[in-house]
């Protein structure tokens, strides 16, 4: 049997993306890779009243999808994050050290629009994405369709059990 090892946060950065080395860099073979860190707040019950508390998570995006979403990695920005758990291990003056992070398989950016009244964002660069109204469909009419009732196979159809099984 296979073990599972899946992770999916939404979250927001803590921090822009900087092109500092420890933030944003290429390897040797010249594949990008940034490091970022998102706050997931989660509410609990204490008590009578809820509570937020804030977690923190190490996220690692590699490749292309490091570099394409690097001018869009900002502080505050909400993204999602699908992708597996790794723990690094390493010693330093004969102590051990351990860490657990997370390397991203997929990022989706949140949030869409900006909150500078609804404007779109100006990423870094000068691109303006641009995002067609309802998503380029046609707004569909407001009209009333009844349900379609679906065929009863055998049975009372007041208890809820059919009496034969249809396959």
């Amino acid at each position: 049997m296979t073990d599972i090892n899946r992770v999916v946060l939404v979250g927001r950065l803590t921090r822009d993306l900087g092109n500092d080395q420890r933030d944003f860099a290429y390897t040797p073979n010249g594949q990008a890779r940034a490091n970022i860190s998102i706050a997931v707040n989660r509410s609990r019950k204490q008590g009578d009243q809820w509570v937020d508390e804030a977690n923190y998570f190490d996220v690692t995006i590699w490749g292309k999808t490091a570099e394409n979403l690097k001018p869009y990695l900002t502080k505050g920005k909400q993204i999602a994050v699908e992708g597996y758990l790794k723990q690094d291990r390493w010693e330093k003056d004969g102590q051990k050290f351990s860490k657990v992070g997370i390397v991203a398989d997929s990022v989706m950016l949140l949030g869409g629009r900006s909150e500078n009244g609804g404007a779109a964002q100006q990423a870094p660069g000068g691109y303006t994405p641009r995002f067609p109204q309802n998503n380029g469909f046609a707004p569909q009419q407001q009209s009333y369709q009844p349900p379609v009732e679906e065929p009863s196979f055998g049975g009372d159809s007041l208890s809820g059990f059919a009496e034969d099984v249809p396959f």
